[in-house]
């Protein structure tokens, strides 16, 4: 299996769903969402889908929503980013050391996938995960990412629960790591704050280094 299919219609509810957007803003991308970054990055993010005006609009993970303004704004504190935002997918923006992918690689009606979505879609980040580097970090964005990626995995989703700041060792392979989704609702409703988050990005962070030898 690849990590990506462009032009993919295994979810008939999702792609019906595509093309009444595609009607409403026939600029929009619309379609499967490639995966951004250093495909040999040690810090991997995962997150739920594209959003309606964010990806699913340009064709690119977090970009032009209100949850990679959080998201790219830490990352570019970090280290990971060449910029502070990223609001389109030819703005010149580079990640370093760092791959951004989502769960479900195409928009859902209301941005909540089926279960049956989100098994459908698990081959291909099955797939991804299965490119990664020896000692990569795993940061999901919230339950539905973390549960996929436990499935992609391979592994009993009951020895992995999900908990905001909870780390997880995987072996050789490295680490995954949960964090709240950086969404709009979780920010508004102060379940997640910046510096929550921008602990879990140091906490991956160091990580990272530790898996690479560095201090």
């Amino acid at each position: 299996m690849k990590p990506f299919h462009p032009g993919c219609r295994a979810c008939p509810r999702i792609v019906r769903h595509l093309e009444c957007v595609r009607r409403r803003h026939p600029d929009y991308h619309c379609a499967p969402v490639p995966a951004f970054g250093d495909r040999c990055g040690r810090l991997w993010i995962v997150g739920l889908a594209p959003g309606l005006h964010g990806a699913n609009a340009t064709g690119r993970p977090f970009t032009g929503d209100f949850a990679g303004q959080l998201l790219y704004q830490t990352l570019h504190e970090s280290g990971y980013a060449s910029a502070p935002s990223s609001l389109a997918r030819d703005d010149g923006l580079v990640l370093r050391d760092c791959y951004i992918t989502n769960a479900v690689k195409c928009l859902p009606p209301e941005n909540r996938p089926l279960g049956e979505e989100i098994r459908r879609c698990n081959r291909y980040l099955e797939a991804e995960l299965g490119l990664r580097l020896s000692g990569t970090v795993i940061l999901a964005l919230g339950r539905v990412a973390h549960g996929a990626v436990v499935r992609a995995l391979g592994l009993r989703a009951g020895l992995y629960p999900f908990g905001h700041g909870t780390k997880y060792c995987l072996g050789s392979s490295g680490w995954l790591v949960d964090s709240y989704h950086c969404s709009r609702y979780n920010q508004h409703t102060k379940r997640l704050i910046p510096d929550m988050f921008r602990r879990v990005i140091e906490e991956a962070q160091l990580l990272c280094f530790k898996a690479t030898g560095n201090s």
